[in-house]
């Protein structure tokens, strides 16, 4: 799976559970990391769990594994390493002291048309 097409498969996967203020970011062009971030927040850390974790499961079932994952117990953030696409999701308060969107604000944001086929950069 292209990666821009993963991101945009967690977008929706975080979507449709729910998640509020779901952005991708493209940080190809800044970093080695990854291709993308996927950022979301979770409206209690049980939400934030489940959010994750139906990212694993829904990707699993498409035969796609996470790398890495880092923050199942505290659960104000958790991180799911897919190489070329980092997944963030967030307890809100951990979601607004971290910043990642002003730290990483050269990122270009992709416009993910929830309920869409194709993403476009804007």
């Amino acid at each position: 799976m292209e990666s821009l097409q993963l991101a945009t498969a967690i977008a929706k996967v975080l979507d449709r559970k729910k998640a509020s203020d779901v952005k991708v970011l493209k940080v190809r062009d800044l970093t080695v990391l990854a291709d993308y971030f996927v950022i979301a927040t979770g409206t209690s850390s049980t939400h934030v769990k489940s959010l994750a974790e139906e990212v694993e499961f829904q990707l699993g079932e498409q035969g796609v594994k996470a790398l890495r994952t880092e923050g199942y117990d505290a659960k104000n953030w958790i991180l799911l390493d897919y190489g070329e696409v980092i997944v963030h999701v967030f307890y809100p308060e951990a979601r607004s002291f971290y910043d990642l969107e002003h730290l990483w604000a050269d990122a270009e944001p992709v416009d993910v048309k929830l309920g869409e086929d194709e993403p476009q950069a804007q």
